[in-house]
């Protein structure tokens, strides 16, 4: 079952998707992140229960997105910016995990070297593993919002903003200065063919941040990391949860990025973003995460079939879902989109 979708990875296909400069001669796959449960039981390994340290970790890693038909491998390494020990994804923005309050909090704050910010071995350790015609997209794991967020609380930041901008002003450049010194280096990596940032904005109905503040902290962010890629000839690519209707065309325009990753029916389907905005920029994924997990095989690949009629008639929008491949989707039914996908642009 493994190796079934694994085909000679061609990273040029996906880049034609990314730069719409024309159609990719198959339809390429992308995700933004897979579980560490969800890569033990596809791969039948222990996983889950590795470090990044470990021997095998990353070479599992790579034939997990190669034996799924992947052309460029998803990746993320966080900055060397401690948190608190128990903090994580279920506690992201809890005030019990912050660890700056007080301009004198941030001055004491053990800030990693901005010129050493993130593990970039782990980046040479794949590309060392990565055959020939495959590449990474690369980037920071967690963007400048959910750095600061989870490090001044979600309550905390919305305070600060009014009681104390000054400290939020300072949060984001020093965040923003440590991504961007670990994005220049990366873009410099030939086995690296595209920048990639995640970072949640918002939720079902609305940004987190008002749309003034996004513009006045984050959007500047990101405008450098896009510059940063298109000086090396390479796309960026921007993961963000949430209703993002009212700032789309700051992405678009003053942000410039070259492709938009998140998508859920309930907020927006991809097929609709496709429709509004697909003139202009390229949509990634977009299977509802919901929906594969609910639904019968059959369901699943004719969902598949109607996506890729809808979003990949130009030849601008790669396979995946909206999200990200967590703990609790059935592996089954991931596999059953591709295959669809894979099997409908057979090379």
């Amino acid at each position: 079952m493994f190796n079934i979708l694994r085909r000679q990875p061609d990273y040029t296909q996906f880049l034609k998707v990314l730069w719409r400069r024309g159609k990719p001669d198959h339809l390429p796959f992308y995700e933004h992140y897979a579980s560490p449960g969800f890569i033990a039981r596809r791969t039948g390994t222990h996983f889950d229960k590795m470090t990044p340290e470990d021997e095998n970790y990353w070479r599992i890693y790579v034939d997990f997105w190669l034996g799924m038909g992947f052309d460029c491998v998803p990746m993320e390494v966080p900055l060397k910016c401690p948190l608190p020990k128990g903090h994580g994804k279920l506690s992201e923005g809890s005030e019990t995990f912050v660890v700056i309050r007080t301009l004198e909090d941030f001055e004491k704050y053990p800030w990693p070297d901005e010129h050493n910010p993130i593990e970039f071995k782990y980046f040479e350790t794949v590309a060392a593993l990565l055959p020939e015609g495959a590449k990474i997209v690369g980037g920071v794991a967690m963007g400048p919002y959910e750095w600061v967020s989870r490090m001044l609380g979600t309550v905390g930041l919305s305070y600060l903003l009014y009681d104390n901008p000054e400290l939020v002003g300072l949060m984001f450049d020093k965040i923003g200065r440590l991504i961007l010194s670990a994005d220049r280096q990366l873009a410099s990596m030939d086995s690296i063919c595209a920048l990639r940032q995640g970072d949640d904005l918002g939720y079902k109905t609305s940004t987190f941040l008002r749309p003034e503040h996004l513009r006045k902290y984050v959007f500047p962010i990101y405008r450098q990391i896009a510059e940063i890629a298109h000086r090396e000839g390479k796309p960026f690519i921007l993961h963000s949860c949430g209703n993002l209707k009212e700032v789309y065309q700051d992405l678009i325009e003053y942000c410039k990025i070259d492709g938009k990753h998140s998508f859920e029916d309930v907020i927006m389907p991809v097929s609709e973003f496709k429709r509004l905005y697909g003139d202009r920029i390229t949509p990634l994924g977009g299977l509802d995460v919901d929906f594969l997990c609910r639904s019968t095989k059959e369901e699943i690949k004719a969902y598949t079939r109607d996506l890729i009629e809808k979003c990949f008639y130009d030849g601008y929008w790669a396979l995946g879902t909206g999200n990200s491949l967590p703990n609790y989707m059935p592996v089954e039914n991931y596999i059953a989109a591709l295959e669809e996908g894979f099997n409908l642009f057979r090379r």
